[in-house]
């Protein structure tokens, strides 16, 4: 981690294509944060938020005012919402969903340039990576808020205090990594949805005391990974000077990304000439361990539930020929509750790494489709065509479509020493 860190802070401009991801990356995820400010759960967090952490920054298309940090905490919360938005394989997380609502939450206020605000967006984004790939859970945990905060430190830090922070605030943040439970999906509870905002409160502070130069241990991950995590082996991070944000995924459906491969094989097999709901018979999917271990949730009750549900995830898909954020308002829908009950899912142990095989069988014969990468993969990145389509699905109902546009100008197309602050403006109808 020092070597990546070391690494990072001497680079003070992005290669192209890195830039180019990372401003895909902040358009994907601002739609995912301005849909999920429209939820009432939502709404109800930040009116809440404002007894402790009154102020003035408030996201386009919410009233709701707050300190920077706090706002940073709504917008990584709402960002999260419709589990839409993006993630990174190796780091079993998603390095830039905190990091993002951090920074332009705290653009807001200050004169910061785009350029500066993509650079410090990279900087935590690799940090992220690295300590998610170092900081690997055990069963019964979630990944958010949890090494997360590392990276929201390290991008804070460069751009509130510049690059000699960076390591500092790092130091700081791992010496207090939470133990995020799974269990508020167990239970159906949206409380998982804050653990990105308090990774966001956790890796400011800890930027703020690398500010105040406060002196810092050494190898406090490390320290972490021994005491808390009980872990024998060593770290293998990603080593410097790859920028693994190119290998980061958006998501094209709204559902965990575990639950991708199904999804995208039911959808494939809905265009066979002889696919039938009427006709449809049994059906199994077959996955990975890790996915069984997140998604095996069976009968979903609450939007979160089914959002880590392969089997609802496949159902839905195969009802709907779709998977966005509309298919959790209906969890009582008999014709996808009756395929998800059917629906047989079990590990493939000769399969090592992500992907899926769904078999329907249909009139007493059976379809097969075997999907290994989908759209946002490495091997199939989204397009930006494709990424500026969901932001328009996910915005345009909220903010109107002029501002939907002039917010898709400014991330993908403003020049670097365009103010960060002009999202809010531009978004704002």
């Amino acid at each position: 981690m020092a070597d990546a860190t070391a690494w990072l802070v001497r680079c003070d401009a992005l290669p192209a294509d890195v830039e180019a991801k990372a401003r895909l990356l902040l358009l994907d995820t601002l739609g995912c944060l301005l849909a999920g400010l429209n939820h009432p759960d939502v709404k109800a967090f930040g009116r809440a938020l404002r007894v402790a952490f009154p102020g003035d920054v408030a996201w386009p298309a919410s009233d709701i005012q707050l300190a920077p940090a706090a706002s940073g905490a709504l917008g990584a919360a709402a960002a999260c919402w419709d589990e839409a938005c993006e993630g990174n394989a190796s780091a079993h997380g998603r390095p830039g969903l905190p990091v993002v609502p951090a920074l332009l939450a705290l653009a807001a206020t200050r004169n910061a340039t785009l350029g500066e605000l993509l650079l410090a967006l990279a900087t935590g984004y690799e940090i992220g990576t690295r300590a998610g790939e170092s900081w690997r859970i055990p069963p019964g945990w979630h990944v958010d808020g949890s090494s997360h905060s590392l990276g929201v430190a390290a991008a804070v830090a460069r751009l509130t205090s510049g690059p000699q922070r960076v390591q500092a605030a790092i130091e700081a943040a791992a010496c207090q990594i939470p133990a995020s439970l799974y269990l508020p999906i167990t239970v159906g509870s949206v409380l998982r949805n804050t653990y990105a905002a308090h990774a966001v409160l956790l890796g400011v502070m800890a930027a703020a005391a690398a500010d105040a130069n406060f002196t810092m241990p050494d190898g406090a991950l490390e320290e972490g990974r021994r005491r808390v995590l009980r872990a024998e082996n060593d770290a293998n991070p990603t080593p410097a000077g790859h920028w693994t944000i190119l290998d980061g995924y958006l998501k094209p459906f709204a559902a965990v990304r575990h639950t991708h491969y199904g999804v995208a094989a039911a959808l494939r097999l809905r265009q066979h000439p002889a696919f039938s709901l009427a006709k449809l018979g049994a059906i199994r999917l077959q996955v990975y361990d890790e996915a069984m271990r997140y998604c095996g949730n069976r009968a979903p009750q609450t939007a979160i539930q089914a959002q880590f549900s392969l089997s609802y995830a496949v159902a839905a898909a195969l009802v709907l020929g779709d998977l966005g954020p509309e298919a959790y308002t209906k969890l009582d829908d008999p014709a996808i509750t009756d395929l998800e009950r059917r629906i047989a899912v079990d590990v493939d142990p000769a399969r090592t790494h992500r992907g899926a095989t769904l078999t329907l069988t249909i009139d007493g014969a059976a379809l097969s489709d075997t999907v290994d990468a989908v759209a946002g993969d490495p091997s199939m990145p989204m397009t930006q065509a494709e990424a500026v389509a969901k932001f328009h699905r996910y915005t345009d109902s909220i903010v109107g479509r002029p501002h939907a546009e002039a917010l898709v100008a400014f991330a993908l197309e403003a020049s670097a020493t365009t103010p960060a602050r002009q999202c809010f403006s531009l978004g704002r109808p």
